[in-house]
């Protein structure tokens, strides 16, 4: 028996007992005749004690060659600890040790595992299995658990039944570059990793299976940032004989559950708005609503005098800063030079200063006078004390900027809350989106979403207006989920498909699978999938995912720890019937 007791679940109770632990070296205080060390597992920590007048010689001199990090199992006494630690549960009691054991020695780590560690992003995924012995990292993957087992309780006691899709499936040319796998036995042809189960899971609702759930990976060959990874985990959704009220009912009840079970907190009201309302409002399509600085237009208030920056933009608009007037000079020009950046590509901004004697002073007062600052105050919401941002320019690339601006300032100010939690629907999305540079128009979200109904033949006279029957789920300021209410008629699927530039022998070659079996009797029916690496990371107060994935990819999407993508050999490349054709 390695352990009778984990190293976190010692205390007072426990003291005369006779006891068994292992684990890892986390501290060593050598005195010469007393011995401290801390001893980590996934628990906790257990004080030992090595003192010369009570523990075997031989156990002295064992313990006084140990090194950070060696596992090692000592069974000794439970005694009261003479300097107790309140910060620990087991800070009452510490080991006498009678006997050691090391179960393996270890090399100094390259990094501290502390909570503060010394060690820099990269070096930590290089060594990511010694990252994980840290608290903070561990917790958080323990957290990453009890939001899964939390999914899968609701999902169950809902009725829904876990079912398993293929992981080799093929290539679409939809949404975002597949990664492929070679077929050996099929020469020159190749499986591609699924960036989503979509059409498996629409196959099971033809199947009658009513309501479906998976966690399960995805893969997407695309740029990465912190809150992207070339493989993710996806909670894939899916019902039958539903409208979309029925899905958004469904998954606010398991939002409000994880956020009750995980974190403690009971959520009102989900509220909704259109995707245009969200766009005009907050410039983007998942806005953080825990603060306000909504969008107010400007055109009508400012395009009047000859000021021709504003004259000649397609839309001006501005956010009341609150307690911004506090600014200096020096911080305004700062934040001017930080718009101006490529990352948010503004030309410059306009600002208005709300003094505390109700009078204005703004960077443009040879053109606008009092009465037209009042009345930008008054339209943005402003109060005394308060600062107004106003950027102009292409509706489109505007609104991006000032929601960029809308939230630095957010941060900067403390609005972002972590443990305040504001979920928002997000609803009447665009079925197309218009590619400017091709002229061709793409699915929004995927060619099996259906339009609101009504608008199917909108497609042919004003595809720009049609309204996707599609909603995504975001909370503080991050879309957690998002789903629709598919096609589910061979005929609609066809014409789908046609506006977005297939042929039919394209539209068979591509889908026929999934119309044919729409031919057999398929239901109504919707779904919804969350990002789970996401939901968990907000859930935990971050954003940034990688802390709360085991063995995350660095930003150019390899593992530098076993250090892949990497070349393989000729003899695989020849099975394979590959030729490579790499220039030194």
């Amino acid at each position: 028996m390695y352990r009778s007791h984990t190293n976190g679940e010692l205390n007072a109770k426990n003291i005369n007992e006779e006891v068994t632990l292992s684990g890892w070296v986390h501290k060593i205080r050598n005195k010469g005749f007393m011995v401290w060390v801390d001893l980590r597992d996934r628990y906790g920590i257990t004080q030992l004690i090595f003192d010369e007048e009570r523990t075997p010689s031989e156990m002295m001199k064992l313990a006084s060659t140990l090194g950070r990090e060696f596992v090692i199992q000592i069974t000794g006494k439970v005694i009261e600890r003479e300097s107790k630690n309140p910060n620990i549960p087991t800070g009452d009691i510490e080991i006498l040790v009678n006997n050691l054991t090391i179960l393996n020695e270890a090399l100094t780590p390259p990094f501290t595992i502390e909570n503060e560690t010394d060690g820099g992003e990269d070096l930590r995924m290089k060594y990511r299995y010694l990252d994980i012995r840290r608290k903070s990292v561990r917790e958080n993957l323990v957290f990453r658990h009890k939001v899964t087992i939390a999914v899968r309780n609701y999902l169950s006691n809902k009725d829904f039944v876990e079912i398993e899709t293929p992981y080799l499936i093929k290539s679409t040319p939809e949404g975002a570059r597949d990664f492929v796998v070679p077929s050996r036995m099929n020469e020159g042809q190749f499986y591609a990793l699924p960036q989503s189960p979509q059409t498996f899971k629409q196959l099971l609702m033809v199947g009658g299976m009513d309501k479906y759930f998976q966690i399960v990976k995805c893969f997407r060959d695309e740029d990465l940032r912190a809150d992207r990874q070339p493989e993710f985990t996806q909670i894939d959704c899916e019902m039958a004989f539903v409208e979309q009220e029925d899905i958004l009912n469904t998954f606010e009840g398991l939002t409000r559950y994880l956020l009750k079970e995980v974190n403690g907190v009971e959520i009102g009201d989900f509220p909704r708005m259109t995707y245009d309302d969200a766009m005009a409002t907050y410039g983007n399509d998942k806005p953080d609503i825990r603060f306000g600085m909504k969008f107010a237009e400007l055109n009508n208030l400012t395009q009047h005098k000859e000021f021709n920056v504003f004259n000649n933009a397609e839309l001006v608009v501005g956010i009341a800063v609150p307690g911004g007037n506090s600014y200096t000079r020096k911080e305004i020009d700062k934040l001017i030079d930080w718009v101006r950046r490529p990352q948010v590509g503004a030309l410059g901004m306009v600002y208005c200063r709300c003094n505390d004697d109700g009078s204005f002073k703004s960077s443009v007062d040879k053109f606008y006078d009092q009465e037209d600052l009042a009345k930008w105050a008054e339209a943005t919401g402003a109060n005394k004390g308060d600062l107004i941002c106003i950027l102009s320019g292409d509706t489109n690339k505007v609104r991006a900027q000032l929601s960029a601006l809308r939230m630095e300032l957010a941060e900067r100010l403390g609005l972002r809350k972590p443990g305040e939690f504001a979920p928002l629907w997000v609803v009447d999305f665009p079925l197309l989106e218009l590619d400017e540079e091709t002229g061709h128009y793409h699915a929004m979200h995927h060619p099996f979403t259906s339009p609101k109904p009504g608008q199917l033949e909108l497609l042919d006279t004003n595809p720009g207006a049609v309204k996707a029957n599609a909603y995504d789920l975001v909370l503080n300021g991050n879309e957690i989920g998002g789903g629709s209410i598919r096609i589910h008629d061979k005929n609609t699927q066809g014409v789908m498909l046609k506006h977005l530039g297939f042929s039919e022998e394209e539209a068979k070659a591509q889908f026929g699978f999934l119309m044919d079996a729409f031919e057999y009797g398929a239901p109504p029916h919707g779904g919804i999938a969350f990002g789970l690496d996401r939901l968990v990371a907000i859930l935990g107060g971050q954003e940034t995912i990688r802390d709360f994935i085991a063995f995350p990819k660095n930003n150019a999407g390899r593992d530098v720890m076993i250090d892949a993508p990497a070349f393989i050999d000729d003899e695989q490349l020849k099975e394979l019937n590959i030729k490579l054709d790499i220039q030194a």
